[in-house]
């Protein structure tokens, strides 16, 4: 089992800035992907960033060039820095970490992160 707790999320003005944590624990030896999605009211969840099987970063388009996904392998924490951000970004961000031993994508429980215009 692994355990994924996400923080920092919370309202900022259009163009601000916050920066997400998700800390893991449990059998995270087994975690070979972990990164960020998000969920807007009404809306399929989506990518925005990830650490590939392989150690590449994935974006999706409408954050490239203003949030950077990165991680502290000692701290079992990966982090999601949003800059920039827009009312579109507005959403439940949610960290998951997918095992390389069963392919089950863990989730956290998420964090609000609100943009007003």
């Amino acid at each position: 089992q692994v355990q994924l707790v996400e923080s920092g999320g919370g309202l900022v003005q259009a163009g601000g800035s916050l920066r997400l944590s998700c800390a893991a624990s449990g059998s995270i030896f087994s975690i070979n992907i972990m990164g960020w999605y998000r969920q807007a009211p009404g809306k399929q969840r989506e990518l925005v960033a990830i650490f590939t099987s392989g150690g590449d970063i994935v974006y999706a388009n409408s954050v490239k060039g203003r949030f950077t996904i990165s991680r502290d392998n000692a701290k079992n924490t990966v982090y999601l820095q949003m800059n920039s951000l827009k009312p579109e970004d507005t959403a439940v961000y949610l960290c998951t970490g997918r095992s390389s031993k069963s392919s089950v994508y863990y989730w956290g429980q998420g964090t609000q992160v609100t943009v007003s215009s």
